[in-house]
């Protein structure tokens, strides 16, 4: 009987130590987040991932799981969680009226603490894509240059010398192509890098001011000027003369990108984001450490000069408003942007120019592109702002990027493809 007595007790015990530390493994705190970084081992998504686990070894009863989808399945899955209960509790987010103004309006994300862009550093401005009405709603990851990348062991192999104009743009193209190999690789199967093509083109047509010009267009319905005209013809001229590669119309960011870091394109049209291809242990080292880029050259006749660029504050993260882990997720945002997170790791594995100080991470060991890329920025005499696909509504959006695939294969003329402009404000 003492026995069964000792064994009942032992079972009890147990049982108690079990259900404790059932009790224990309930109370975790789990952050869900939404991320258009699927790549953790290289870039920008590694960067990514390297925070969320020193922020786990920092509370071990904090577990992060991360969903990662490439941009255009992350914007169907991000509206697909829109219109369910609950959404991830942090967000990548886009800090452009296009995207983000209607997710606030919804009520989907939740307001951060009004100072805590100038507590963590970041430069003045880079911030106003994530706010409104005088409320912060994200972070922004990076301040992103559109700019062409090349090959410069190919250009040199060759004779080929960097254009400064757009007519030379061409001509190169068309020499390149004569030899043999893509001139530049286009995601134009995406359509947002032709519609930042085209905002890159009224840079250098209209000059300093640009961005206020594009917001009244896109305000008063009216895209019906000579320089709006003149982007489209240009842009449509560069797929007539074979600058971008046959079937660019259809070829997402991943084929594009690797056309180019294949050696098959002698350049590739991206924003700075990319420039650690230059440091990519995949990519085969004769073409990854001769990647270097310049801007899009001047056009003859614009106002705009060589040192007027496509720049602006894009990517970032946003708090669901009505995550089930708002305050902790609120909390690992912190905790990713302060000084020795995003902004020094970012920097030193030459990921990305991010919208933080980081000039006191200086290495000396930058990459070539990043040197390139930092200096263009910080040489800048003007920048464009929001490209023009993120000026309006989300409908605008839409019809803008779709106008821009088809004014680019010569389904619209410049003329129609202005009133397409001007009919997705409606």
């Amino acid at each position: 009987m003492r026995k069964i007595k000792k064994m009942l007790a032992l079972t009890l015990a147990t049982m108690m130590l079990l259900s404790a530390f059932a009790g224990l493994a309930s109370a975790e705190t789990v952050i869900k987040v939404f991320s258009n970084l699927p790549d953790r081992t290289t870039g920008q998504g590694f960067v990514e991932q390297q925070l969320f686990d020193a922020y786990m070894e920092a509370n071990p009863d904090v577990r992060i799981e991360v969903e990662a989808l490439q941009d255009e399945p992350y914007k169907i899955k991000f509206s697909a969680y829109a219109q369910g209960t609950e959404m991830p509790d942090l967000l990548m987010v886009w800090g452009m009226p296009g995207f983000l103004d209607e997710v606030i309006d919804a009520g989907l994300l939740a307001a951060l603490p009004p100072d805590l862009g100038d507590e963590l550093g970041f430069i003045p401005g880079t911030l106003d894509g994530f706010s409104k009405n005088g409320a912060l709603y994200g972070l922004a990851r990076n301040t992103d240059v559109m700019a062409f990348y090349y090959n410069q062991k190919m250009f040199d192999d060759n004779g080929w010398a960097v254009p400064t104009t757009y007519e030379e743009l061409l001509a190169l193209g068309e020499t390149i192509a004569a030899a043999g190999i893509m001139p530049v690789s286009m995601a134009g199967g995406d359509k947002w890098p032709l519609g930042i093509y085209l905002t890159d083109l009224l840079v250098k047509i209209g000059g300093p001011g640009v961005n206020g010009r594009l917001y009244d267009a896109v305000a008063n319905k009216d895209f019906n000027t000579p320089e709006f005209l003149q982007a489209a013809a240009l842009m449509r001229e560069a797929a007539v003369r074979g600058l971008f590669q046959i079937g660019f119309e259809t070829a997402d960011y991943g084929t594009a990108k690797n056309l180019f870091t294949n050696g098959q394109a002698a350049m590739f049209y991206m924003g700075g984001w990319e420039m650690s291809m230059a440091t990519d242990p995949d990519i085969d080292p004769e073409i990854r450490d001769n990647i270097r880029m310049f801007i899009m050259p001047v056009v003859e006749g614009g106002v705009g000069v060589a040192t007027d660029i496509a720049a602006w504050n894009g990517g970032g993260y946003g708090v669901s408003a009505n995550g089930a882990q708002r305050e902790e997720a609120i909390k690992l945002l912190t905790f990713m942007f302060h000084p020795e997170g995003w902004n020094k790791i970012a920097w030193e594995n030459g990921v990305t120019m991010t919208a933080q100080d980081f000039s006191a991470y200086g290495t000396g060991e930058e990459t070539p592109v990043q040197v390139e890329f930092t200096l263009a920025f910080t040489s800048a005499t003007s920048v464009s702002g929001t490209p023009i696909i993120d000026m309006g509504t989300a409908n605008f959006k839409n019809v803008s990027e779709d106008a821009m695939q088809e004014v680019a294969i010569g389904v619209l003329t410049p003329e129609a493809f202005v009133q397409k402009l001007a009919d997705g404000c409606r």
